[in-house]
């Protein structure tokens, strides 16, 4: 089995909050490989939801992502291109950003 590891910038302005970090999750989910993201000294499970929030990335921090198993370099190529494009939210507009925002906390 093989084992990758590669850092990642965060890029979106706003980082990774829920949004981007249930994209990651969900992204994570579709691999049967172990999924770690570390930042700094804190490393998590890359398909617990809790986990990828408490990391706290900003804008302009770097992540290491490591993937461990069969599907292990596919997992990473979708991850790392998951993160390079910001997470699916870098064509939102900051109106819509703040929408979708309260709209979530409204639903939670």
């Amino acid at each position: 089995m093989a084992v990758i590891e590669r850092e990642a910038k965060i890029v979106n302005p706003l980082g990774m909050h829920a949004r981007p970090a249930a994209e990651f999750v969900k992204v994570a989910n579709r691999f049967k490989s172990a999924i770690e993201v570390r930042k700094d000294d804190l490393a998590v499970n890359g398909k617990s939801i809790m986990g990828v929030m408490m990391l706290a990335a900003e804008c302009g921090s770097a992540v290491f992502i490591k993937t461990d198993g069969e599907d292990a370099a596919a997992a990473m190529e979708a991850l790392l291109a998951l993160v390079a494009d910001g997470f699916h939210e870098m064509h939102l507009t900051a109106e819509l950003r703040d929408a979708e925002d309260n709209q979530a906390e409204e639903g939670a």
